[in-house]
C-alpha cells in the first residue's frame, strides 16, 4: 500500500528511511509547538489552547502534503506571521484574536482560490524578487528583536529608546546562555539544533529555578502525559469577522497574511523541490497545485482550530538532507504532532527566557535571505534597506512591506526602469497609500 501511494521505488527511498526522515523534520520544526503559544498566548489566546490548536493543524497540513502531493515537506504555524498576527493585528491595529483569526481564515480561503486558478503565476512574477527576499529578511530581523525584547536583553530607554537590559537578572542570564547554546549546536550543525538549544536552555532553567534565584523562570512540570485537552480556541474565528471588515484595515491585514503564506510556501517548496529533483525542465514543480492546496487547507484548518497562518517549514530539508523523498516523510512527521498534543503538561517549562534564543536564532536563519538582495544597484538597496529597516523600528511587518512596496516604485521610476514595474505593483502601491491615509 505504502508502494503504491507513495511510489518508494521509483524515488530511490524505503520505509525505513522515510520514517527517521519523518522523525528529523519534526526534532527540527517542533520548537514551533512551544514558541508559537508564547507568541499567540499574548494576546489573551490560552497558551494550552494554541499549543493543541498547532498541534493539529500542523498534523492535518502536513499529512495531507505528503498523501495528495506526495512531498517530504511539512506545515506548521508560520514564523513571522504569527508574530505579525501578535504585535501587529492586535497590539497594533487592535483587533481582538478572534477578529485576527477571522483575517487568516479569509487569507486562506483566498489561498485556496489562488491554488486552484493560474492567479499564482500572475502573483508570483509580479513581486520582485530583491523585495522577495528584503521582506523574509526583515521578517527574520523583526523575530530576532521581540525574542531580545521578551528575555528583557534589550529594554525600553528614555534616553536612547532601546538598551540593553540587567545582566544580573537570572532571567536575562538564562536567555543570553541558552543563546550562546542554540548558536553553538547550529555552528556545529548538529541535526534539530534549535529543538535541542531549546531543551537544554530549558533544563538549565529548572537547575536556576531550584536554586531560588528568580520567579518566572521554568517550573518543574506536575506530570509529562494528559489526556486532557485544551481546546477553547476552536472555532472562535467566526466571532470576528464583523469587527474585521468594520476596520479599512482588514483589507491591508488580509493581504499580508496572504502575502507572507504565499511566499514563505513558494520559497519552501522550490527549495526542497531542488533538492530531490521535483523541478521540470520547464521551471515547474511537480504536483506544486496540490502541494499549494495542501497548505491552502492547512490555513484555513489552521484558523478554525485557533492559530496563525499554517504554512510550509523550511525545516523540512533536514528531512530531506536525512533521505526523505516522498509524502511518507511528511506523514511520519504528521502522525508525531498528533502524538505531541498529549504532552501539553511540560509547557510549564517554557519560558519567554527559554523561547527567546530559539526566536533570535529563527531570526538568524531568514536573514540570510539579504545575501541575494542586488546591494550594489541602490534603485534595489534602497527599497530592500526601508523595508527591512521600517519593520523593525515601527514595530510591524505590514509598514515595512507597504514603505518597501511604495520605495521601490519611486526608484524604479528615478532610475528610468518603470517598464520593469509591472501593473499589479501599481494597484498595490494604490493600496498602500490608501492604507497610511487612513490609518
Amino acid at each position: 500500500m505504502l508502494e503504491k501511494m507513495f511510489k518508494l521505488t521509483e524515488k530511490g527511498t524505503n520505509v525505513k528511511t522515510e520514517v527517521i526522515a519523518g522523525l528529523t523534520t519534526f526534532l527540527a520544526m517542533a520548537y514551533i509547538l512551544f514558541v508559537n503559544p508564547s507568541i499567540l498566548s499574548a494576546t489573551g489566546m490560552s497558551f494550552n489552547g494554541v499549543f493543541f490548536a498547532t498541534a493539529i493543524s500542523s498534523a492535518i497540513a502536513t499529512i495531507l502534503m505528503g498523501v495528495l502531493a506526495n512531498y517530504p515537506v511539512a506545515l506548521s504555524a508560520g514564523m513571522g506571521v504569527n508574530a505579525f498576527f501578535t504585535y501587529t493585528v492586535c497590539f497594533g491595529f487592535g483587533y481582538t484574536p478572534e477578529a485576527a483569526l477571522a483575517a487568516v481564515f479569509v487569507s486562506g480561503l483566498l489561498f485556496l482560490v489562488i491554488s486552484v486558478t493560474g492567479i499564482r503565476k500572475i502573483v508570483i512574477n509580479a513581486i520582485p524578487k530583491n523585495m522577495k527576499l528584503a521582506i523574509g529578511a526583515g521578517i527574520g530581523f523583526f523575530i530576532a528583536f521581540i525574542g531580545f525584547a521578551n528575555a528583557k536583553i534589550i529594554v525600553a530607554s528614555e534616553a536612547t529608546f532601546v538598551t540593553l537590559g540587567n545582566f544580573k537578572d537570572p532571567i536575562v542570564l538564562l536567555a543570553v546562555i541558552g543563546l550562546f547554546i542554540t548558536v553553538g549546536l547550529v555552528v556545529k550543525k548538529v541535526p534539530a539544533a534549535v529543538f535541542w538549544g531549546l531543551i537544554a536552555t530549558s533544563i538549565i532553567g529548572l537547575l536556576m529555578n531550584f536554586a531560588g534565584l528568580a520567579e518566572g523562570l521554568p517550573t518543574l512540570p506536575s506530570k509529562i502525559v494528559s489526556f486532557e485537552l485544551d481546546t477553547s480556541t476552536i472555532g472562535i474565528f467566526s466571532k470576528g469577522f464583523g469587527e474585521l471588515f468594520s476596520k479599512p484595515s482588514a483589507f491591508m491585514v488580509i493581504f499580508s497574511f496572504l502575502f507572507v503564506d504565499f511566499f514563505d510556501t513558494a520559497g519552501t517548496l522550490v527549495a526542497v523541490g531542488n533538492d530531490i529533483g521535483l523541478v521540470k525542465e520547464n521551471g515547474e514543480l511537480e504536483n506544486v497545485e496540490k502541494a499549494l492546496l495542501s497548505d491552502s487547507v492547512g490555513t484555513i484548518v489552521g484558523a478554525g482550530l485557533g492559530t496563525s497562518t499554517v504554512t510550509s517549514f523550511v525545516e523540512s530539508g533536514s528531512g530531506v538532507a536525512a533521505g526523505g523523498r516522498t509524502g511518507l516523510t511528511a506523514v511520519t512527521t504528521g502522525v508525531l504532532f498528533i502524538l505531541s498534543i498529549f504532552f501539553s503538561p511540560i509547557l510549564s517549562v517554557v519560558t519567554s527566557a527559554v523561547t527567546a534564543p530559539a526566536l533570535i536564532v529563527v531570526g538568524i536563519f531568514m536573514s540570510q535571505q539579504l545575501k541575494g538582495v542586488e546591494w550594489d544597484d541602490i534603485s534595489v538597496a534602497a527599497p530592500a534597506f526601508l523595508t527591512i529597516v521600517t519593520m523593525i523600528l515601527t514595530y510591524s511587518i505590514s509598514d515595512g512591506i507597504a514603505v518597501g512596496f511604495l520605495f521601490y516604485t519611486v526608484s524604479m521610476i528615478f532610475a528610468g526602469k518603470s517598464k520593469e514595474i509591472v501593473p499589479v505593483i501599481y494597484v498595490l502601491d494604490l493600496i498602500f497609500l490608501i492604507y497610511f491615509i487612513t490609518m
